[in-house]
């Protein structure tokens, strides 16, 4: 995972030119046109882009790219075009701040992995599914979508901008890493519905979403671990133990930990002010805040 997350860094690193600019901007777009479109045709335009493998092996091969534009699901009746402006506006958003931060090229190819990685899913999916569960209620089953792919599109912006507060459908406000817990919920429960469903091989695409995430966010996650790891290994080393054991002892001894050599203020009189030491001092000498900056060095 780490040579193929390095391997796509450079690659982006070295072909700055091939991405697209502003690329969510025009599928945002794309899909306010279906949605429109489908308005007016009662969805018949969906239909026609949608990922069916049964006609795509018959020829209509630009179903392979059209998909994308599919508008996701958001109900119907009057707040459902509602939803869908707050929805696409969102994801539009949420592409445009990681298009900034990563550049055009590293968004294209996060983007692009994301669909091939879907229309290979698809194409399994229907090549291993009984040819009878390729049909639903008379309807060919749709096996690629690109609903996973933008919920870990959030997964990316939520690690990058956790503690960044938007409002939850315009009202609720939210830290963008609660939010992230709740689409991991999202992609928990869609793979164990799909594994205990009767159609099992589906759960591969929230799993291929998470997997594109990974492999653009394998470096920031193990560095991540790795400096949780050193921390517990801070807290639980020998010398931190007997440092704190010692700190203890001499804050039950005297009454308090520090006293400022100036003013004679200690952490005991004042808890929130905070203590530091001065390099220049001809020996161990300890100054509040107040002092710090303002004392005669000891020689």
């Amino acid at each position: 995972m780490r040579a193929i997350s390095r391997g796509l860094s450079r690659f982006c690193y070295n072909h700055p030119n091939l991405g697209i600019p502003d690329l969510i901007k025009y599928i945002a777009l794309g899909n306010v046109f279906v949605y429109i479109a489908d308005m007016l045709t009662n969805g018949w335009v969906s239909m026609f882009i949608r990922f069916y493998p049964e006609l795509i092996f018959q020829g209509q091969v630009w179903r392979l790219v059209t998909f994308i534009f599919s508008p996701l699901s958001v109900g119907g009746g009057f707040w459902g075009p509602f939803f869908f402006a707050v929805t696409t506006y969102f994801y539009y958003w949420i592409g445009s701040s990681l298009e900034r931060q990563w550049g055009s090229t590293r968004f294209t190819v996060f983007y692009g992995l994301g669909v091939l990685l879907n229309v290979v899913v698809g194409i399994v999916t229907y090549l291993l599914m009984p040819i009878t569960s390729n049909l639903i209620g008379g309807y060919y089953l749709e096996t690629a979508t690109m609903y996973y792919v933008n919920l870990s599109m959030f997964f990316s912006f939520a690690t990058l901008y956790p503690d960044m507060q938007v409002l939850l459908y315009g009202i609720i406000p939210l830290k963008v890493k609660w939010l992230a817990w709740l689409d991991a919920i999202f992609f928990t429960y869609d793979i164990f519905s799909y594994l205990t469903g009767s159609t099992p091989l589906r759960a591969l695409l929230p799993v291929i979403a998470i997997l594109n995430y990974l492999i653009f966010f394998w470096e920031d996650l193990m560095s991540v671990l790795g400096r949780g790891s050193e921390r517990i290994r801070y807290r639980t080393s020998p010398q931190t133990i007997n440092f704190k054991k010692a700190q203890k002892d001499v804050k039950e001894r005297k009454g308090y930990l520090h006293k400022c050599a100036v003013c004679g203020l200690t952490d005991a009189d004042d808890p929130n002010m905070e203590f530091r030491y001065c390099s220049k001092c001809n020996g161990y000498y300890c100054y509040c805040m107040k002092h710090i900056n303002d004392h005669i060095h000891v020689q």
